[in-house]
């Protein structure tokens, strides 16, 4: 089931390359695995996926040891200062920046491992109360005041979109993010890139890389509901 699966999505992703005149080699797939047995996991990998996503630190303590070491673990849940030093290490992007004093701990604990840690930083598009993230207005300041922080690259964007039934109500939200990014990247800020747009889920996605979603995050679409 999860090989049906994980080839539906890739078939999805390569339609949608087409209809947006993009390579499929634009987009990275993040098999979000939350919840998910490591069973589940390593028959997703031995189909080729070495990215993957959790919500949890402890998730990825736990998994990272069970799994292969050249797997790509990227951090997409709301992230807890105190949490920080345990996945610094392990750690390839972390999805869900969305304080300066996050970013401050993170470049703390990077230091002190020798390590630049990659970022995008979240932005809640639709203003949204039971989610996390800023609004896209304060995004460009945050970005300024983290780009001072020597252990840390920003390398683009994060949004949640809302959760719908036809994804097409999710296309304003997707060229939001992708505008904002073109307008932070116009400032040409030392240590701030804007090549990653990490946006669209099991619903939606599609419609995201249509609107430029460079990596996309899909859990249920290839793991199953959970429970």
């Amino acid at each position: 089931m999860l090989r049906e699966n994980l080839k539906q999505v890739e078939e999805n992703i390569v339609k949608a390359c087409e209809r947006a005149g993009r390579e499929r080699s634009e987009i990275t797939l993040v098999a979000v695995s939350k919840t998910k047995p490591v069973s589940m996991l390593s028959e997703i990998y031995e189909c080729g996926v070495r990215d993957f996503g959790e919500n949890k630190v402890q998730e990825i303590c736990e998994k990272r040891d069970l799994l292969p070491s050249d797997i790509r673990w990227h951090m997409i849940g709301h992230l807890q200062r105190n949490k920080v030093k345990y996945i610094v290490n392990d750690t390839t992007l972390i999805h869900s920046v969305d304080s300066y004093r996050l970013a401050e701990e993170i470049n703390v604990q990077a230091k002190k491992i020798n390590r630049i840690i990659p970022i995008l930083i979240e932005i809640n598009i639709a203003d949204e109360s039971s989610k996390f993230g800023i609004a896209k207005e304060e995004a460009l300041q945050l970005a300024e005041e983290i780009s001072h922080l020597d252990g840390i690259q920003i390398r683009g964007l994060m949004t949640i979109a809302p959760y719908v039934e036809n994804p097409e109500e999710n296309r304003p939200y997707f060229k939001k993010i992708r505008e904002l990014a073109v307008d932070i990247a116009k400032e040409n800020i030392d240590n701030v890139s804007m090549d990653i747009l990490s946006m669209g889920m099991t619903g939606d996605y599609a419609v995201a890389i249509e609107e430029g979603a460079t990596i996309v995050r899909v859990g249920t679409g290839i793991f199953g509901s959970r429970n």
